[in-house]
């Protein structure tokens, strides 16, 4: 009785803060993109761009174009449904949900080759950034900063189509995996490379150019917004052509500018721009050695 009482008197009080929630909690109205959906999409989508590595033995046994369509097919029926959801909660109109769905899958499917192309640049830039790699193979199956950039350029080019919640699932199952946080917001250009990863912070408004390097720990991010979501406009930092930040570097502002060429020291603070050609590093701390003297006499 006394577990009745208790079960019966919480339910009623959870059930009430869902009434009071700023965000719809327990409705019916409420359509949600399915997260492992999505994530399965991610998969689907690797099969493609990489099919050797990870398509299974499908591969041998159709040609390269039978094997494609056969997959894109299946994507597109997965992520039509889900661009619909996402757009639902927005747009009420059916002739529009259906017109907006639409645009962004096409925009998405169209863009596929370019987007491969950019990720093909992007292996050969980890490869040739890391001595340590064996080979592109080797770059392309397990190297996490690749993945990370993999799933953000799916991610990018639905944010840019203006879809909701899914390129932000697309890229935080990213981070998950990888520690690696690149918001689907950014724009990176060609030749990106992750070197080890882990920690890295790339914020929405963050703007890299061609064959940028970024080592562990560099958070590209915003000076804290006292004005929350009110704050607009530009508030990460851009990063010129060819610059390399090592690791557990902070550059923070939407006016900082990091020259072209530049290089950035590890553990580097920098909230103003950077020239083109500079280097930019702290002082080296001082190292004090004490050699613990003996006792006996």
């Amino acid at each position: 009785m006394i577990q009745k009482d208790l079960l019966h008197s919480v339910a009623a009080q959870i059930s009430e803060n869902y009434d009071k929630a700023e965000v719809p909690m327990y409705s019916d109205q409420l359509r949600l993109p399915n997260r492992d959906t999505v994530i399965q999409i991610i998969e689907k989508l690797q099969k493609i761009i990489f099919p050797a590595y990870f398509g299974g033995t499908t591969i041998s046994q159709v040609t390269a174009d039978t094997y494609v369509e056969y997959l894109l097919g299946d994507i597109f029926a997965d992520l039509r449904e889900q661009v619909e959801l996402a757009f639902s909660n927005k747009v009420k109109d059916p002739a529009e949900l259906a017109y907006k769905t639409d645009e962004a899958i096409t925009g998405f499917f169209t863009n596929l080759p370019r987007i491969q192309e950019l990720l093909m640049k992007d292996v050969a830039a980890n490869y040739e950034g890391d001595p340590a790699a064996g080979s592109k193979e080797e770059v392309i199956f397990s190297y996490p900063g690749l993945y990370a950039i993999f799933v953000y350029r799916m991610a990018h080019q639905l944010y840019e189509s203006g879809v909701p919640m899914i390129p932000r699932i697309m890229t935080e199952f990213a981070h998950s995996q990888t520690g690696i946080d690149i918001n689907p917001g950014a724009t990176i250009g060609e030749y990106f490379f992750i070197d080890h990863g882990t920690g890295i912070v790339v914020g929405e408004t963050t703007i890299i150019g061609d064959h940028v390097k970024l080592y562990q720990g560099v958070t590209l991010g915003a000076l804290s917004p006292r004005g929350g979501h009110k704050v607009v406009g530009k508030r990460h930092p851009t990063v010129g052509d060819n610059a390399t930040i090592y690791s557990n570097a902070s550059i923070l502002g939407g006016e900082t500018v990091i020259g072209a060429n530049s290089v950035i020291g590890g553990n580097s603070f920098i909230t103003s721009s950077v020239e083109k050609d500079t280097k930019a590093s702290l002082d080296m701390p001082k190292m004090i050695y004490r050699v613990k003297k003996s006792d006996k006499k």
